[in-house]
Order: C-alpha cells, then sequence, then structure tokens
C-alpha cells in the first residue's frame, strides 16, 4: 500500500531531519527516509481496561512520515471483525491535520476500569470503535463511508490509507500481524522499524511498551499495571442488561449471564448469537427485553439453537442495539435443563417503545404482511415488509409515496409518511455480505430467491418459523435463527405468494393505447462506442470481472449495454414485453437517439421494430420516423411511437416540440396522431409522448427547482414549467390534426399529486392510470411516475385502463444488467423486470358506431384524413384537397375505402380492394373472390397480375 512507512523510532529521525520539536520517546533511527505517500497506523493498543492493561482506553496512533502536513477530514478509523465480510462495523470520523513527522491519537472503547488515563486524545470515539483485542482488521480510510473490502490481502485499494490486519484476521496486507491470545496479554501492536513492506505481520510486533502519543507530542510512560484491579463482573439477568430504556444502563460492565440461545451465526459476518432467558416469551408485559445478541465471534461455531449458555462480558450499546461483547469473554455451554423459550406472538408493534421492549427476543409474526421492497435483496438479502392494510388508504398493503396519494405538504402526505414509518420493517438473511461488491459472497447463493420464486412487490407473506427482532443500521429487522443462503435453505422462515400476471388485464376498447420505458435500450454498445468511437467506458462487471452494462461513458456516451450478449440479453426482455402487452399504439421512453452516434437518429428504433416482428415470425410492427425538424442539442435518449400497423396509421407527420426552453434539461415531448386503419377522422387521436426532468441531481442552490423535502424532489419547477409548455402544444396540435381527442403519454417523473400533475388537472386532463396499480418503486414505496393523461374528449373514448406490474414489483436481480452477479442464474428471457417501470394499457373504443361520412362538396377545404361520401362509396383524402372530384383519377388526393368482404380463406372479413387505396406493404385485401397481401408499397395496381405486389392468400 505504500512503502516507506516509519516505525516510532524512525519517526523520531524524521521529526529530528525536520527540524521539528516534538516530545517522542527517545529511539534509534530507522534506515530509510520518510515515505511521501501518506500517514500510517503506527500503534495499536487494542486491551485498554483489561486486568494489568497500561491504559483504561483502546487506541491507535497515526503518524506522518512525509515532508508536509496532511488534512485528515473526511477521514474516518474503521474497525471490521475477523470474519466480517460487509461494511466496517466501528468507525471513528477523524478532523485536524497531522504535521509532518506528527502523531495523531484516537481513543476508542474500554473493557474496565484497570490502567492509566491516556494523555488527551485528538479524537475520542469511545464505544464506536471498540476492536477486538485479538483479532481484527482496522482501516485507515480516506472516506467517512462505510468500506466494504474484499477479504484476503488488500493492498491498493481506493479510499484505503493503509490497513492492519491482526490475528485471525481475514483481511490483512499480505499476512496477518500477530496479535495477543486474548485482553489477559495487553500487548501494544507496534510498528517495526525500517520500511512498510506491505506485509502486516512484518511490520508489526507485539511490544509490552504502550507508548500513546498526540499531535501536541503528549505521550503516556506505558509501565502499565498500576490500574485498580477489575471489578469482578457483575451476575444479572438479561432484563437487567437491557433495562426499561432505549439503552443498557450497565454500559461498559463486565457482566455474566444466562440465556437459551435462539440464534447463531457461525458464517455471515454476524459473528455473534441472540439469547433468551428460559421460560420467557409468553409474558409480553414485560418492560424490558428478555433477548440480548452475544458478539462472539470465536464461540458462534461451538453453540446451537436450543442451547443453555453462560455468557462473560461487558454491556454495551452497539449503533442502538443492546449486546454483550464477549469477544474476550466466554460463551459455555451448560448441562443444565432450563426452561425453553416460548415465541412471542400477535401484532406487529408500530411504534419504537414496544419494539423495544421485545428488542432480541424470538417472534413468530402472524399474518398480514405484504412484500414492500425487494431492491436490497439484490445486494444486502433485505427484504422490505409492510404489516397490514394501510388505514389511510383502506386495502392497500404496500407503502406509499406520500404525493402519489396527496399533494406535497398537507396533511394527508404527513400522516402517509408517519403510517409508512409505522408500518415498515426489514426481513434479514442473518448475515453481512454485500453480494454485489463481496467475491465471496457472489459465489454464495443470494437469500430466499430463484428464478422461480420471484419475491414481488405486494405479495403476502407467511413466516413459517420464528424469527429474532433485531436492530441493526438504524431499522428493525427480523432476523432468521440462522444465516440463509438460497431459496431452498432449511433456515428460510417465510414463503411468499406469486403474483405474476402473464398478460395484462381487459382493458376493452377497438383500439389500445400503452406507454412503455425501455430501460435505456442502446443498440450501440459500451464497447463499439470504445472500440469504434473513440470513447471511455466504466462498467457495471458481474462476479467474473466481465462488463455487464455501462456506468459511465464519456464523452455523452451510450447508457445500456456493454456488449452485443448483453444487448442480446436485453433486447429479449423487452421485446417479450411489448409483444406480450399487444398495444396496437405505444410510446417508448428512454430509447438511443442514434443521431448521437453519427447513425440514422432511427437507427435504435427500427431495431427494436425489426425484432418486435423478428419474434412474431410476421410484419406486425412499425415505427413512426424521426420528423424532419428536430431539435438542435438532444440528448442521447428520445421518446418514440411504434404501432401495430393493422390497427392504425400514422396522419401526417410527427412533431417535436422544439422552440420551448423548458425543456432545456429534458426530452421535448413528440407527438403523432392516429387514425383507426379503416376509420375515418371520428377515429383520429393525437398522443404526445413525454420524459421530463428526472428529480436526481439536486442543484442545492436555494432555487426554486432545489429539493426542499416535500417529496417532490429536485427540478420540481422546471416539471412544472415542462407541463405547462405541454399544455399549449397540445393544444396547437388539435387544430393542426383536427381533433379533440389527445392523449399524454410517458415518464412524467411526477408522482400523482404532485405540482407539474396538477397543472393538468387544471387543463382539464383526467389521469387514466389505475387506481390500485402503480408504476415504480423508489426507497420502499410506491407510486406511479408514468402516466396516459387524456383531454376531456379523448376520456369519453375510454374503455378501461390498467397497469400491468411486470417491472417495478420484480427483483433488480432479474434485471439483463445484474446477469452472472451471482452464482445463483436468475436470468430468463421473458417480460418480467424487463424495465423499472411498469407499462400503463388504456382502450378505447373509437370505431363503434361512427357519424356516417358527410357528401363531398366541391368548395369544401378538406386534409388529410378526412372522409366524404360520393357516388355510394366513402373515400379518404390522403392530402390536402379543394376541388378535386373523389373517383376521378386513383391518383388524386382521395382513396376509396373498400368495404369489408367475408373471405373463407381467412376465417374474417377484409375489405375489397380499390384503384385509389394507398396500401403500404402487409395489408390483405379481396378482389375477384380471392385475397391478396400487399408485399410492397401499391396504387392502382390490380391484385392477381404476374409480378406485381400482390401475393395471393387464398380463395374465398
Amino acid at each position: 500500500m505504500h512503502s516507506l512507512h516509519l516505525s516510532r523510532p524512525a519517526a523520531v529521525a524524521a521529526a529530528a531531519a525536520l527540524g521539528a520539536s516534538l516530545l517522542v520517546p527517545t529511539a534509534a533511527a530507522a534506515d530509510t527516509e520518510p515515505d511521501a505517500a501518506g500517514v500510517v497506523i503506527n500503534e495499536a493498543y487494542l486491551s485498554g481496561g483489561s486486568r494489568d492493561a497500561a491504559f483504561t482506553h483502546k487506541f491507535v496512533e497515526l503518524f506522518n512520515p512525509t515532508d508536509h502536513a496532511v488534512s485528515l477530514d473526511g477521514w474516518s478509523l474503521q474497525y471490521r471483525s475477523a470474519t466480517g465480510e460487509a461494511d466496517s462495523h466501528g468507525l471513528a470520523e477523524l478532523s485536524g491535520t497531522i504535521e509532518p513527522g506528527g502523531h495523531f491519537l484516537i481513543s476508542g472503547g474500554s473493557n474496565g476500569t484497570a490502567g492509566d488515563q491516556l494523555p488527551a486524545a485528538d479524537v475520542t470515539a469511545g464505544g464506536a470503535f471498540n476492536p477486538s483485542g485479538s483479532r481484527g482488521t482496522i482501516i485507515l480510510a480516506q472516506t467517512s463511508e462505510r468500506l466494504s473490502l474484499p477479504t484476503g490481502s488488500i493492498i491498493g485499494v481506493e479510499n484505503v490509507a493503509d490497513l492492519l490486519g491482526y490475528g485471525s484476521s481475514n483481511t490483512f496486507e499480505t499476512e496477518a500481524a500477530d496479535a495477543p491470545a486474548s485482553n489477559a496479554d495487553p500487548k501494544s501492536l507496534n510498528r517495526t522499524e525500517g520500511p512498510d513492506s506491505d506485509d502486516n505481520s512484518a511490520d508489526f510486533s507485539l511490544s509490552a511498551a504502550v507508548t500513546p502519543t498526540a499531535s501536541t507530542g503528549d505521550g503516556g510512560n506505558g509501565d502499565g499495571g498500576d490500574g485498580e484491579p477489575d471489578e469482578p463482573a457483575q451476575t444479572v439477568t438479561i432484563a437487567e442488561i437491557q433495562g426499561e430504556a432505549d439503552a443498557t444502563p450497565l454500559e461498559g460492565t463486565d457482566v455474566v449471564t444466562h440465556g437459551v440461545v435462539t440464534a447463531a451465526f457461525p458464517t455471515g459476518g454476524l459473528d455473534g448469537l441472540f439469547i433468551q432467558t428460559p421460560g420467557t416469551g409468553a409474558d409480553v408485559e414485560s418492560a424490558a427485553s428478555h433477548g440480548v445478541f452475544v458478539y462472539a465471534p470465536d464461540a458462534t461455531s461451538d453453540v446451537a439453537v436450543g442451547d443453555y449458555v453462560e455468557v462473560s462480558g461487558y454491556a454495551t450499546e452497539y449503533y442502538g442495539l443492546t449486546q454483550v461483547n464477549a469477544s474476550d469473554g466466554t460463551v459455555e455451554v451448560l448441562d443444565e435443563q432450563v426452561e425453553p423459550v416460548t415465541a412471542l406472538t400477535g401484532a406487529w408493534p408500530t411504534d419504537d417503545a414496544d419494539r423495544e421492549r421485545f428488542e432480541s427476543m424470538l417472534f413468530q409474526p402472524a399474518s398480514g404482511f405484504t412484500v414492500a421492497d425487494n431492491y436490497s435483496l439484490n445486494q444486502y438479502g433485505e427484504i422490505g415488509l409492510a404489516f397490514g392494510d394501510s388505514e389511510l388508504v383502506p386495502g392497500e398493503p404496500r407503502l406509499l409515496q406520500p404525493t402519489d396519494v396527496a399533494p406535497a405538504g398537507s396533511d394527508l402526505a404527513a400522516q402517509i409518511a408517519e403510517e409508512n414509518a409505522s408500518r415498515s420493517i426489514l426481513l434479514d438473511d442473518g448475515a453481512t455480505a454485500d453480494y454485489m461488491r463481496n467475491d465471496a459472497a457472489k459465489d454464495s447463493p443470494l437469500p430466499y430467491l430463484d428464478a422461480d420464486q420471484p419475491i414481488r412487490v405486494g405479495a403476502e407473506v407467511e413466516f413459517t418459523a420464528p424469527v429474532v427482532l433485531h436492530y441493526s443500521f438504524d431499522e428493525w429487522r427480523f432476523q432468521p435463527q440462522g444465516q440463509v443462503t438460497g431459496a431452498a435453505d432449511e433456515d428460510v422462515p417465510v414463503t411468499f405468494d406469486n403474483t405474476r400476471e402473464e398478460t395484462p388485464a381487459e382493458v376493452g376498447g377497438d383500439i389500445t393505447l400503452s406507454s412503455f420505458n425501455v430501460l435505456n435500450y442502446f443498440p450501440t454498445t459500451g464497447e463499439e462506442f470504445v472500440a469504434e468511437l473513440g470513447g471511455t467506458c466504466s462498467w457495471y462487471t458481474d462476479r467474473d470481472g466481465e462488463p455487464v452494462a455501462t456506468n459511465r461513458c464519456n464523452p455523452n456516451g451510450p447508457r445500456g449495454a456493454a456488449d452485443s450478449e448483453d444487448l442480446e440479453r436485453q433486447e429479449a426482455k423487452i421485446v417479450a414485453a411489448i409483444n406480450a402487452l399487444d398495444a396496437d399504439v405505444v410510446s417508448l421512453e428512454e430509447i438511443e437517439n442514434s443521431a448521437a452516434f453519427g447513425k440514422d437518429r432511427d437507427f435504435a428504433l427500427a431495431t427494436l421494430t425489426d425484432a418486435l416482428n423478428e419474434a412474431l415470425g410476421d410484419d406486425v410492427w412499425q415505427y413512426v420516423p424521426s420528423p424532419a425538424d428536430v431539435p438542435a442539442d438532444e440528448d442521447v435518449i428520445r421518446t418514440a411511437f411504434i404501432y401495430q400497423k393493422d390497427a392504425v396509421k400514422p396522419i401526417e407527420e410527427s412533431v417535436i416540440l422544439t422552440d420551448s426552453a423548458a425543456f432545456s434539461n429534458a426530452r421535448e415531448p413528440l407527438a403523432q396522431a392516429f387514425q383507426a386503419k379503416r376509420g375515418n377522422v371520428q377515429t383520429r387521436f393525437v398522443a404526445i409522448v413525454n420524459h421530463f426532468k428526472s428529480k436526481g441531481s439536486d442543484p442545492a442552490d436555494g432555487s426554486a427547482n432545489a429539493d426542499i423535502g416535500d417529496g417532490q424532489g429536485a427540478w420540481n419547477q422546471a416539471r412544472v414549467e415542462q407541463a405547462e409548455a405541454l399544455v399549449d402544444f397540445a393544444d396547437e396540435l388539435t387544430d393542426s390534426r383536427n381533433t379533440e381527442k389527445v392523449f399524454l403519454t410517458g415518464d412524467f417523473n411526477s408522482y400523482t399529486h404532485e405540482d407539474p400533475m396538477e397543472v393538468f388537472y387544471a387543463a382539464g386532463y383526467a389521469n387514466l392510470g389505475s387506481e390500485t396499480e402503480h408504476t415504480y418503486l423508489f426507497d420502499s414505496l410506491v407510486g406511479s411516475l408514468d402516466h396516459i393523461l387524456a383531454s376531456p374528449e379523448a376520456a369519453e373514448t375510454v374503455s378501461g385502463s390498467t397497469v400491468w406490474d411486470i417491472n417495478a414489483d420484480e427483483p433488480i436481480a432479474l434485471e439483463y444488467s445484474r446477469y452472472n452477479y451471482n452464482v445463483t442464474d436468475l436470468y430468463t428471457a421473458d417480460q418480467y423486470r424487463a424495465s423499472d417501470h411498469d407499462p400503463v394499457l388504456v382502450g378505447l373504443e373509437l370505431a363503434s358506431g361512427p357519424p356516417a361520412a358527410a357528401p363531398w362538396e366541391a368548395d369544401a377545404t378538406y386534409r388529410a384524413g378526412d372522409t366524404v361520401s360520393y357516388d355510394g362509396a366513402t373515400f379518404e383524402a390522403q392530402w390536402y384537397s379543394r376541388n378535386q372530384e373523389p373517383g376521378a383519377n386513383p391518383y388524386s388526393a382521395w382513396a376509396e375505402q373498400g368495404e369489408p368482404v367475408a373471405c373463407a380463406a381467412l376465417e374474417t372479413t377484409a375489405a375489397a380492394w380499390t384503384p385509389s387505396e394507398v396500401y403500404t406493404g402487409g395489408e390483405t385485401v379481396v378482389h375477384g373472390g380471392q385475397a391478396f397481401t400487399a408485399q410492397w408499397y401499391s396504387r392502382n395496381q390490380e391484385p392477381g397480375q404476374r409480378h406485381g405486389p400482390w401475393e395471393l392468400a387464398g380463395a374465398c
């Protein structure tokens, strides 16, 4: 990690060379020059307060071997247990400056009262930094965030300035340093003379000389052994350790207690066991808990659930959890027969005071729990649960985004937030493993989950075994009685309902409209961007270190798959989802704007359309081409439309709102008019797809776009202005596209009752989203960011609506971008977790009983899509027309609409061929008693001719 760190004797020489007047013990100089690399751990004394200890408190001393002062602001000293595999347990935040050749002293926890007082420390961490005296890892970190390091030899890791692994620790530099066998041998780990070799076993040695030195130069004499002898440990009950408040009244006191083991964790990093007073559990009237966690890394392999044990250690609070630290004490299994523990039953307590009464006790949850969040399952093996139904939104078991229910700042929104907190708890896996970053964890099956058992938000949970009520990382959680690995582990205490729906609910109507976020679908992969376009990318990598998805590509590069194989996996899921959705018109968000990579703007859109058709084995889908007028400065993602060509047809060119400053930080709205394939202007509607500015990247500048904490996130004012501009844009289109039926679709990045949505409601638009389903999950809360809104005239045509919950409710572990992150193969080429947003689907009754076409008038002005009757036939205008007689010329503005004809070969009806109708390819017509299908564009080319565009489909 560093090459020339100095021991304390060498530090003296360095200080002298620098002309420093530091008060340090006199010692011989080392034979190396100071290293310019940075601050190092110089001494670690980890038996403070134990019998015969030199000092009452543990400490770590740092040294600066460089020729310049080093600021420790934002740094921290961290501790992880010898078997830990996730985040550090202890953390002391550092601040201040360590001068050249200077020292810095951090005072930690204590094992008792023996020893002298430490000299005034630079940082007093107390129990927040309380390492084991015999084994563990101490990390000098250049960050205040808890680090989650891999195991084994750690050299050259980001944000690690220095590291000391000692005893039997699983994390070290090259090899762990020797350590005292126990606190009964209170020696110090001192840095040896000479350069730092990045080998803890060589760089540190045990010493009876304990010499804490602070930045002032003040040090102790290190004689030790003169303190008062330890008080005999008190024999107390678990309830006495817990006390009736939220912290133990016996903080720092040596105790002996007894209990029945209710859970034990020899693996996974918890490094301890839960015990409970024999015969307790049925009495819920106790003011103090009868359960406690015992931190005992060396003892967990020697006990089993049901054992009766005697524990010696000291009582302490560990980040809000009362525990007995027996890392240097004992856990002894007793032969005595005692009354067994009974699991608590009943409703889940809704306030912290009641939960505190049952902390660390065995609990058998009743029915009524629902999966509220599965996002952290992919990383920490945690599942968020909600208890019961909402009292504020009757019948709703999930946790709701407050602003999806009520306006921001309202009393109801505040009440929803309070209720969410009271109903929440985590189901944990009995481990601290990080399945995203820890190599050993990646090779262990994710708990609870496999490809055949999706754990979906909203699913009912049934507890088949008791769990222990635990408090950790500021969350109440249920711990199983042992670490859970995989979905079939014998320690799995729950079952989950499978709530998947293979197809969306019926919405009726003759035309269906949907919105689908395709999760950064980029046919231009990161690999191509680097190899062919000269860009650079960082990656999300699988457990083998292979890139799966792009993290960040510069300049302004792709945001999707890493390479063609990853793209294939992503595309397969999107194709499966859209084809199963089977909407006639689909607005798309987060699709690649291929113009950003020197390609046709519609390249990605065409690629997806081809993939959809290939999967169906037929030419079903077409895309709406980009208009001629596109924004000059576009994002790398865009919006788009695809449609089923036998159901609808686009009317006129699409149009993008290019002249609004409101969309300078978001994707500009894209509009397209559609009409039923065989319908007249009465079936016409306009759809406008949107992707508003996101809630993240808070400017924090006090402006109207800063996040003010009301639940609406950052850039709320920008989204309000975008909504206002969109309403004006829609009003203009009703005139130019000759219809009052307008649908606003897409990802508005606004929950249902946030300010931007209120703009639409004030303008007369109705939100067609489902009242019981939601499109997005964030921070354990469900709500809808994706909407379809209808103008008053459009709303009259709506036959039904739904949200098809195939994405947001599914674990992120099923995404293409998490392929091979875990030893369990969770990828399937189906519709589930094709994106992180759920599609909205709306049914429209557009073609039922339209009024008859008006007679053609020579003096009238007609626009594309208008229909008239003339000489017993119906004609549709293909473009602007005035005083052009329908039927007079097959190439005129008027296309005759063929009447439906029954055809046995088709088992349905098809339109009769007419010379003036425009066929673009794929249409089936009847002519001369036979059915024909157009193979390409055709007008006034009679079916049945050789070498023409028509292919015989069968006899009628």
